[in-house]
């Protein structure tokens, strides 16, 4: 018999009781489910509400229970439909009446609110601190690579030249904008929705708040309707996790093809790479690839809740349940893509010297040689014009810019002198960037030394 089968004549179908079972999947909140069945059963003992040795009764099996679940002992029954109504079946089984007190004053809708709040909080701190170590990764390349020098691209394009520490350093600012929407969302779902019941609260003398402290949460959800029905708060992870993926995505892109034979900026660690199954040769940056490649299962994930949510009026309904699997998916996608990301920019070969070549080519110097003809007391515009045709000369002579004979220079404009040799260096073009946010090795260090405060900050929390 269901828990809730008093007005029901007949059993539930087979096939409809498997379809409408979460247990396969929701599962993995037992803790959260048995800590806040605890807290709510020691309010119910504080206040009043049912017996206090019922209350510790219930407190001390539930405890009893969690060592079970966690050592192997207990196996979820698909019967009872799901997490919540298998603690509470086992409960009852164990200790008779006194566990059926403890849904007194609550209801599923506001248990599992409460449940998917405190599992996404517990995933949350380990997701940081997967990105906070992925950071000092970031941190210790950057620190290494202040003066390796690599050329910086607009529409994949050569540009300017700029350094490998730069060029990680702007990674390192995206998952440090990540770790902080990660703290924003958890803000918002460390409120505590139960006592919410089904929709309209209860008329049973809850303290709500004594639960609240008990579970570690902030504050509790102000209106009933709400705190069973909001999902935003999964949108929203989701939503961060999307962000985390593509970022993720991005940067294996690029290391995907600075690691051909085209670029040869970097090579993976064997340990990292994957080999052909018919040309021997091969070595392929399949880690980097799969990180892409799972992007779109995440943002699937995103899109899938939003769509889940779009149409439902207040309060609880059962497409709900879907979040939990789309969520939970995206959860495990991130954790799994984090570490072994991490790992592999870790192990990779830096090809310095390539990396210099490639910032040779391409003319990335030119918009230096136009600031020297500015600095010289020549227009903007008008230096633009002749360091446009001078790259048309070079292309034609091919040659680099570095190469012109002073005469070749003088041909372009009278105003250039010896000096512009050192102005085009591409060691000078780096650093004389030196305004905050710059390439130049004391900027770039600068943004190292506040990179260290923000994970150190972040550690301590």
């Amino acid at each position: 018999m269901k828990l809730w089968g008093g007005r029901f004549s007949k059993n539930t179908d087979s096939e409809v009781n498997d379809f409408n079972s979460s247990i396969r999947f929701d599962q993995r909140m037992y803790r959260q489910d048995i800590l806040g069945s605890i807290a709510h059963a020691k309010m119910l003992g504080k206040c009043n509400i049912i017996p206090l040795a019922d209350s510790e009764l219930i407190v001390k099996t539930l405890g009893e229970i969690l060592d079970d679940v966690e050592n192997g002992k207990i196996e979820f029954m698909v019967d009872a439909e799901d997490i919540h109504m298998n603690i509470e079946t086992i409960l009852t089984n164990r200790i008779g009446d006194a566990g059926k007190r403890l849904h007194t004053g609550r209801s599923r809708n506001d248990q599992v609110a409460l449940d998917i709040r405190m599992y996404l909080k517990d995933e949350i701190e380990e997701i940081k601190e997967m990105l906070v170590s992925l950071e000092k990764t970031l941190l210790d390349i950057a620190g290494k690579n202040l003066d390796t020098i690599m050329p910086g691209y607009t529409h994949l394009q050569k540009a300017q030249p700029i350094t490998l520490a730069h060029h990680t350093m702007a990674y390192f600012e995206m998952f440090k904008r990540d770790i902080e929407r990660l703290c924003d969302v958890y803000k918002r779902i460390n409120v505590m929705p139960l006592g919410s019941g089904a929709l309209a609260a209860t008329t049973y003398p809850l303290d709500r708040e004594f639960v609240a402290k008990e579970l570690g949460f902030d504050s509790i959800t102000l209106n009933s309707l709400d705190g069973v029905s909001d999902r935003d708060f999964v949108i929203e992870l989701a939503s961060a996790l999307a962000i985390i993926i593509m970022h993720l995505s991005r940067y294996s892109e690029e290391l995907i093809l600075w690691n051909t034979n085209e670029f040869q900026f970097i090579e993976m660690d064997d340990a990292c790479s994957t080999g052909s199954s018919i040309m021997p040769q091969k070595k392929n940056p399949d880690v980097a690839e799969l990180i892409r490649g799972k992007s779109g299962r995440v943002y699937g994930d995103l899109v899938s809740i939003l769509t889940t949510m779009k149409g439902l009026p207040l309060a609880y309904n059962k497409d709900m349940q879907e979040d939990k699997e789309c969520i939970f998916d995206a959860i495990d996608t991130i954790k799994l893509c984090v570490p072994v990301f991490e790992k592999m920019i870790a192990t990779m070969k830096i090809n310095k010297d390539n990396m210099h070549r490639g910032a040779g080519g391409g003319f990335t110097n030119a918009t230096d040689a136009a600031d020297y003809l500015v600095k010289k007391g020549m227009p903007f515009r008008q230096a633009h014009e002749v360091i446009g045709k001078m790259v048309a000369y070079a292309l034609d002579t091919n040659k680099a810019l570095s190469e012109f004979t002073m005469d070749e220079f003088k041909k372009c404009s009278e105003i250039i002198e010896e000096d512009i040799y050192e102005a085009i260096d591409l060691a000078t073009c780096v650093n004389e960037r030196s305004v905050t946010g710059g390439p130049a090795k004391e900027a770039v260090q600068k943004a190292i030394d506040a990179g260290i405060e923000f994970v150190n900050f972040i550690d301590k929390k």
